[in-house]
């Protein structure tokens, strides 16, 4: 986690958010050596690109259910 204090923290503000957003690292502000705040960057998302979830989803046999077996008659099926 990195440390600054609060003056620089103030002096450089946009820079620091940045720098944390891309490192992914929690920013600690500290007052005359104290703890003050922790700024913690949202979690980074990376947009779709296609094929991105391949082998993330395994099927492992069909679901067949019948009506009957849950107890009820599916209008689709009358």
């Amino acid at each position: 986690m990195k440390q600054v204090n609060v003056t620089e923290f103030k002096s450089h503000c946009l820079q620091l958010l940045e720098q944390a957003r891309l490192s992914g690292e929690s920013i600690q502000i500290l007052k005359r050596g104290k703890p003050l705040a922790t700024v913690t960057p949202n979690s980074v998302r990376r947009p779709y690109e296609p094929g991105m979830f391949k082998d993330s989803v395994h099927e492992i046999g069909d679901i067949l259910v019948d009506g009957a077996d849950l107890g009820m008659e599916w209008e689709v099926m009358k």
